[in-house]
């Protein structure tokens, strides 16, 4: 089936309701398939907890090993050597590393800058710990960081100062794909690395058989929308091996005594699941992985990469009568290492940046479905804004009581950004509508501002 008979069929309550989606990176959506499939599996079994030994929880344990070896098989992973841990999102997957590494002041964190606020939050567990860590700057035209950058700050410290390097396989800023090579390169110079593929997976392929990090980061929601609220941990097993919980819970011993205070930890990767894991919607991600297997994750791919370039074209094509340009592009300017993920201020015809909460106005009044703000990745943004380290520091100790007093003092014009995102649902129709909103909505136009919410958060 192709894929726009699929966007008539399986997707087709977009068009029904005259809805423009483009937030594929904010969450995928699902399709009417994957909801049958679920609705058949719920009514026609039994299914219960598998921490019981009983006839529905077997039924759970055999659905929960399928999915298993399912994520492993589409990432192509070898059992021998990676587990999954199902967490709730990819955020529980990032966490369960942090709170377990075995920081120190002699093993420390580098993170690149641009990063989701969960990688930035494994800081938090090192600073705790006594251990150093490092950010490597976004230092190149596209908001890349470069490999030079990377492999200095990897190989600037001591080897038995080296400890955990995260970095992100595609940023949910800018769309930037920085190079998986990176994995092996500093693994060979001593580290663990934990790579946040949330942004990258859903229309990408990631091969665990030819690139193996020690950790990946998975938000299964993201990929093809259903269900929410699982994520996974794919950890290479002689890591895993590494990390020392912090406590445990229900589910992930083997045996614990009140009295006498001690426990035996799970000998597998369900030493990682606290309590009951989501037993009636894990079973959805084998669901969702055959249902991108069958349309082919290349083909993903590639219908994702023509809509982006498409876009892209459109939007630098839009201009004022004056000449001046409607958009302000932040990240590659090109789809060669690049995902779906466009960010973008538009500007007035004396170049003025229109704020943020202007867009998310107008484009929701058109059925419009888009993203703005700084998007849980602030390192992207102070390099896409420009803003330097001196005045972030002078800043911090300002005493700001609001956001908007932050951007006040910060000299920024607006909250954040717009970012349009695509997926394997997403069209040309979709794509020229924005683009043709863009167009009627601030071209040679001046945007009405009077009436707009404070700012909660960025």
């Amino acid at each position: 089936m192709t894929l726009t008979r699929l966007r008539a069929t399986e997707y087709g309550y977009l068009d029904e309701n005259r809805h423009v989606y483009l937030d594929h990176t904010g969450a995928g959506l699902p399709a009417r398939f994957q909801l049958a499939r679920q609705a058949e599996r719920l009514t026609s079994g039994c299914y219960g907890n598998p921490h019981s030994d009983n006839p529905s929880s077997a039924a759970s344990d055999e659905l929960l090993a399928r999915t298993r070896r399912a994520v492993l098989r589409h990432f192509n992973a070898d059992p021998g050597e990676y587990a999954v841990i199902f967490t709730a999102n990819a955020t529980g997957a990032l966490r369960l590393v942090g709170e377990a590494y075995p920081f120190g002041p002699d093993c420390g964190l580098v993170l690149t800058a641009d990063n989701h606020n969960s990688v930035n939050g494994l800081r938090e567990f090192a600073r705790a710990r006594g251990a150093r860590g490092l950010y490597i700057p976004v230092d190149s035209p596209g908001l890349r960081i470069s490999g030079a950058a990377v492999r200095g700050a990897l190989s600037g410290r001591p080897a038995a100062a080296r400890g955990l390097f995260a970095y992100p396989a595609q940023s949910n800023f800018t769309g930037v794909q920085h190079p998986l090579e990176w994995t092996a390169e500093a693994q060979a110079l001593g580290y663990d690395v934990l790579l946040d593929a949330a942004a990258f997976a859903p229309a990408n392929r990631l091969d665990l058989g030819a690139v193996r990090p020690d950790f990946v980061a998975v938000s299964w929601y993201k990929v093809f929308g259903f269900p929410t609220g699982v994520g996974c941990l794919i950890a290479r097993r002689p890591a895993l091996a590494r990390l020392s919980r912090p406590w445990f819970a229900g589910g992930t011993i083997h045996v614990a005594s009140a009295q006498g205070q001690w426990h035996r930890m799970a000998d597998d990767e369900t030493a990682f699941e606290d309590g009951t894991i989501n037993f009636l919607s894990i079973p959805d991600v084998e669901v969702g992985l055959d249902w991108i297997g069958g349309i082919g994750i290349d083909t993903v791919h590639d219908h994702v990469s023509a809509l982006t370039a498409r876009l892209l074209d459109g939007l630098r094509g839009l201009r004022h009568r004056s000449g001046a340009p409607v958009v302000r592009l932040y990240g590659p300017d090109a789809t060669e290492r690049r995902g779906g993920t466009v960010a973008l201020n538009f500007l007035d015809a004396d170049g003025g940046v229109v704020e943020e909460r202007i867009v998310a106005r107008d484009s929701a009044a058109r059925t419009i479905s888009l993203r703005t703000g700084c998007f849980c990745n602030p390192g992207a943004g102070e390099a896409a804004f420009a803003l330097g380290t001196p005045l972030l520091h002078r800043v911090a100790g300002g005493g700001h009581g609001s956001i908007d007093e932050y951007l006040t003092a910060l000299g920024l014009p607006s909250g954040g950004a717009v970012r349009v995102s695509l997926g394997l649902p997403s069209n040309e129709a979709d794509v020229d509508a924005f683009v043709e909103f863009a167009a009627d909505t601030y071209r040679d136009r001046a945007p009405e501002a009077s009436g707009l919410a404070p700012r909660l958060r960025c």
